[in-house]
């Protein structure tokens, strides 16, 4: 689960430094050529310049505003996920009954009746997260250096720990084996689920009405898994994402030959103050060199906001500020199996929270 940092700035600074590193080289290099090699030609009125950062400052919005978008969209589906979790187990609890059935069954017996229901519906839940959390070629997190060292830090439990391992003890064995071998292991998990609940009709168990409204809860979790297996499957268009890569680091390279001669005039403009000062006519002197920190300022604002659209796009591949998904089904799965009154003993306890770390 992602918590708050202390500090959260300096998180971001050195899961940036590499950059930056780069950006001191591209302000250096020009700063070196005008000032110190004399190539006073080398400079770029700053008007065209700047009317290229304002577009990339509109083009950086759109994006992040619609990364934004995609993971504020699979939240509400995990919370979706958290409604009708809890509604299907109310209806666990209410609907299986002797009511209608010929032969009675004992407390015990319908308790463990549910008590199926309720782990089968948490191996759906763990086969959802497996699925979300598989790799896809677009994703960034464990293509680019800083945000694999940046997850060094995070604990992901779908990365550590197998659906096999964490299938043990929610399904039957056979269950777990045909689960196991089907391409969509969520979908085979609902699929047992709608067998069974027709079998407790067919026993007598839930009438026909009762069986209508959990086919229909069962058809709400189809349609939630469908919606966050659409944001997984489907990127954000990569004509987008991959051209404004490359226009902001066009402007990065611009923007010092921009900077420049707009110092040094201004370094000019003020050794004609009649200002008798030592320090203030060393600064007037080399005022030029003042574009390499406001290159570097300006670089990696605008840097920073790109790789954060980047990172917030794929809401599920295990970034620190992911839904936290294993943590909500966590939650979930504690209060469905409270609800019908489980053994508490046998109950997971809640997820740990780290500091900067997703679970």
């Amino acid at each position: 689960m992602y918590t708050k940092p202390k500090y959260p700035i300096a998180i971001v600074f050195r899961w940036t430094r590499r950059y930056i590193y780069i950006f001191i080289l591209i302000a250096l290099i020009p700063v070196l050529l005008y000032e110190v090699a004399g190539l006073k030609w080398l400079n770029l009125p700053w008007q065209p310049i700047g009317l290229i950062g304002t577009a990339l400052a509109f083009i950086t919005g759109f994006k992040n505003n619609a990364s934004y978008g995609r993971m504020w969209e699979g939240r509400k589906i995990y919370g979706g996920i958290v409604n009708a979790s809890r509604l299907f187990a109310t209806m666990v609890n209410d609907f299986i009954t002797n009511e209608f059935t010929q032969k009675n069954r004992t407390d015990q017996e319908l308790f463990q009746i549910r008590k199926i229901l309720i782990l089968r519906h948490v191996a759906w839940m763990s086969s959802l997260r497996h699925a979300l959390r598989q790799k896809k070629t677009w994703e960034t997190a464990k293509n680019n250096k800083s945000d694999r060292e940046h997850m060094k830090s995070i604990k992901v439990m779908e990365f550590e720990n197998s659906l096999e391992d964490e299938l043990e003890g929610y399904l039957s064995d056979e269950e777990k084996k045909y689960v196991l071998q089907k391409t969509n292991k969520q979908t085979a998990s609902l699929n047992l689920q709608s067998k069974h609940i027709g079998e407790l009709k067919a026993e007598g168990l839930i009438d026909s009405f009762r069986h209508m409204e959990f086919k229909n809860i069962i058809g709400e979790l189809f349609t939630l898994q469908g919606q966050a297996e659409r944001i997984k499957n489907f990127p954000y268009p990569r004509q987008f994402a991959t051209l404004n890569t490359y226009f902001i680091w066009i402007f990065i390279v611009l923007i010092p030959f921009g900077l420049m001669q707009q110092f040094d005039l201004t370094g000019q403009s003020l050794a004609e103050l009649e200002v008798q000062s030592v320090i203030f006519g060393f600064i007037t002197e080399h005022f030029v060199w003042l574009t390499i920190p406001f290159s570097i300022i300006i670089s990696w604002i605008f840097f920073l906001m790109e790789r954060v659209g980047d990172t917030s796009e794929n809401p599920f591949e295990g970034m620190g500020n992911d839904v936290p998904i294993t943590t909500i089904s966590r939650a979930i799965e504690i209060d469905i199996r409270e609800m019908i009154d489980d053994d508490i003993a046998l109950i997971p306890k809640p997820l740990p929270e780290y500091q900067n770390t997703q679970m």
